[in-house]
C-alpha cells in the first residue's frame, strides 16, 4: 500500500514538471512572439514626420545651346512666297535661341547651417538650383563640391534661421532583411514615402567606389538624391539608381551606403573635392589558376602587374607580388584593395603586407594622391613581317624585333615575346591573349627568347605546377596570365 502511494505521488510529481516545462516553452515562444512583432513597425508615420522638414525637392535650371537648322533659303523680294518664308524663317530663329532645361531630384539636409546631400547626376551641369522645403520655402543654393565616381554632391543654401537636418547612420550594421524607408519627390509628384527592406548590400554597379545597399522599397525618377532611412530615422544610403527594364520600379533599388556618403561629404566640405589616397600600382585579381601558379595557398589579396613611378615603387613594391593586407585590413580582392586605398587619408605613412616568392615582406608606403591613368586596352592588328615564329602553348610568337616594336610603338629598352596568332581553341585564347601582345616575364623572370619561354615552361612542369604564369602587356598596360599546362 505504501509503495502504491509513493509511485502515485512520483507520477503526480512527474506530470506536474512536464506541465511546468511545458508552460515555460509556451512562455518563451510567446515571449519571442512579442519580442518580434515589437521590432516590426505598425507605422512609419511618426519616422516621415520626423524626418520630412529635413527632405528637399531640387529643380534645377540649365542652358541649352539653340541648334543650327543649316542654310536659309533664299527668297526675291516681291515674291508671293515672301511671306510665308518670313514666318518660316522666324519660327527657324526661335530653335536657335538658347533655351532653358529643367530636371528634377530630391535630396536631404545635413547641418542647420544649411549642407545638403544629392546625386551629382541631380544637378550636373546646373546654372540654376533651387531648394524647396516640405513647408514649400524655398531658397537658392550653391554648389559646394561633386565626386562623380560615388555621384554625390554637396549644396549649401543661406537661412536666417536655423533649418531642421537628419544625421547619417552606420550602413554597415544594416542588415539584409531590415526595415528601411525612402523619402523623395518621385516624377515630381512632391513630397512622398515608401517602405521595403534591405534586399541586400555591398552592391557594385559600374564604380570603382561603389558600396549601393539594395532595397524593394520603391524608388523612381525624382528620387534621386534622396535619402534612404532606418527605423532609427537615420540616414543609411542616398537613393541613386534603380534597376527596371521599363524606366518605373520593379523593387531593384540602389543606394549609395551612408558610410561611403560621409566620408566624400566630409571632403567636399573641407576641399570642394575628393582627396584620396593612392599607392601607385596596377592591380588585377588572384584568380585560381593564378594562385595555383604562385603556390598561394588561398586565391585572394591583389597582384601588382606594374609599379610605374609613384608612391608604390619608392616603397619598394615588385611587380609580381600579391598584396594580403594594408594597413593592418586584409585585402580579399583588387576591388576591396581599391576601397581601402581610396578611403584612406593622403599623406599617410601604411604597412603593406605582400607575398613575394613565397614569402612575406611587410613594406612602409607614405600614400599619395590618386591619379587617373588607364588605358584602353585595344588588339593591335598585326602586318606581316619577316621574323621566325614558333607555335607554343596556342600561339604563335616571334622575338622582338625593332620592326615589331615600329610596329607595337614599343619602347626601344623593351624585350620579350611578341604573340603574332593564338588559336582559338587554346586555353590562351580563352584567358584573353590575342595578336599583338607583348610577353616580357614567364615564371616571374624576364624572356628574350623562346628559349626561354620553353625554359621556364620546363621548369613549371617538373616542379609539379598544373598553371603557368606569364606578364603581358597590351598598350603599355600590364597583365598576369596564367595558363594550363595539363595536356
Amino acid at each position: 500500500m505504501k509503495a502504491d502511494i509513493l509511485t502515485q505521488t512520483n507520477r503526480q510529481t512527474g506530470t506536474m514538471r512536464a506541465f511546468t516545462a511545458l508552460m515555460l516553452g509556451l512562455a518563451l515562444v510567446l515571449a519571442q512572439a512579442i519580442s518580434a512583432n515589437a521590432k516590426m513597425p505598425e507605422s512609419f508615420a511618426d519616422l516621415a514626420d520626423q524626418v520630412s522638414p529635413a527632405v528637399v525637392n531640387i529643380t534645377t535650371s540649365t542652358t541649352v545651346a539653340g541648334v543650327d537648322q543649316g542654310p536659309r533659303p533664299i527668297v526675291p523680294e516681291g515674291s508671293p512666297l515672301e511671306d510665308f518664308f518670313k514666318d518660316f524663317l522666324d519660327r527657324q530663329q526661335e530653335g536657335q535661341r538658347p533655351r532653358r532645361s529643367s530636371a528634377l531630384g530630391s535630396g536631404f539636409v545635413i547641418s542647420e547651417d544649411g549642407y545638403i546631400v544629392t546625386n551629382n547626376h541631380v544637378i550636373d551641369k546646373a546654372d540654376e538650383i533651387e531648394i524647396e522645403f516640405f513647408s514649400g520655402e524655398k531658397l537658392d543654393a550653391k554648389l559646394i563640391g561633386t565626386d562623380p565616381k560615388t555621384d554625390i554632391a554637396l549644396l549649401k543654401v543661406e537661412s536666417d534661421k536655423p533649418l531642421p537636418f537628419v544625421s547619417f547612420g552606420d550602413s554597415d550594421a544594416a542588415r539584409v532583411g531590415d526595415w528601411v524607408v525612402a523619402v523623395g519627390n518621385p516624377l515630381g509628384q512632391g513630397f512622398s514615402v515608401s517602405a521595403g527592406i534591405v534586399s541586400q548590400r555591398g552592391r557594385a554597379l559600374s564604380g570603382t567606389y561603389d558600396d549601393f545597399i539594395q532595397t524593394d522599397a520603391a524608388i523612381n525618377r525624382g528620387n534621386s538624391g534622396g535619402p534612404l532611412f532606418n527605423v532609427n530615422a537615420e540616414v543609411i544610403g542616398v537613393n541613386t539608381a534603380i534597376l527596371s527594364p521599363s524606366g518605373g520600379s520593379i523593387g531593384i533599388g540602389f543606394s549609395m551606403a551612408s558610410n561611403v556618403v560621409t566620408k566624400v561629404v566630409d571632403q567636399l566640405k573641407e576641399f570642394g573635392e575628393t582627396r584620396r589616397g593612392w599607392l601607385g600600382v596596377r592591380i588585377q585579381d588572384v584568380t585560381a589558376d593564378v594562385a595555383e601558379a604562385l603556390e598561394l595557398a588561398d586565391a585572394k589579396g591583389a597582384l601588382v602587374t606594374d609599379v610605374p613611378e609613384g608612391p608604390g615603387k619608392e616603397s619598394g613594391i615588385k611587380a609580381g607580388d600579391v598584396i594580403i593586407t594594408f594597413d593592418g585590413n586584409e585585402v580579399e580582392d583588387t576591388r576591396e584593395l581599391v576601397r581601402l586605398v581610396g578611403n584612406t587619408s593622403v599623406g599617410k605613412a601604411v604597412r603593406v603586407v605582400v607575398i613575394r616568392e613565397g614569402k612575406s615582406e611587410t613594406l612602409k608606403v607614405t600614400l599619395g594622391r590618386r591619379e587617373e591613368a588607364e588605358a584602353t586596352a585595344v588588339p593591335v592588328a598585326m602586318d606581316k613581317a619577316d621574323v621566325e615564329e614558333t607555335k607554343i602553348l596556342g600561339m604563335t610568337v616571334a622575338v622582338l624585333n625593332d620592326d615589331l616594336r615600329e610596329q607595337l610603338g614599343l619602347d626601344a629598352g623593351l624585350e620579350g615575346l611578341v604573340v603574332k596568332d593564338v588559336a582559338e581553341d587554346s586555353d590562351a585564347f580563352e584567358k584573353g591573349l590575342r595578336a599583338g601582345d607583348l610577353i616580357v616575364e614567364a615564371g616571374q623572370q624576364k624572356i628574350a627568347s623562346v628559349d626561354d619561354l620553353e625554359a621556364r615552361i620546363d621548369e613549371a612542369k617538373e616542379g609539379g605546377r598544373k598553371s603557368f604564369l606569364m606578364l603581358i602587356r597590351r598598350e603599355g598596360d600590364p597583365r598576369f596570365v596564367a595558363l594550363s599546362l595539363e595536356e
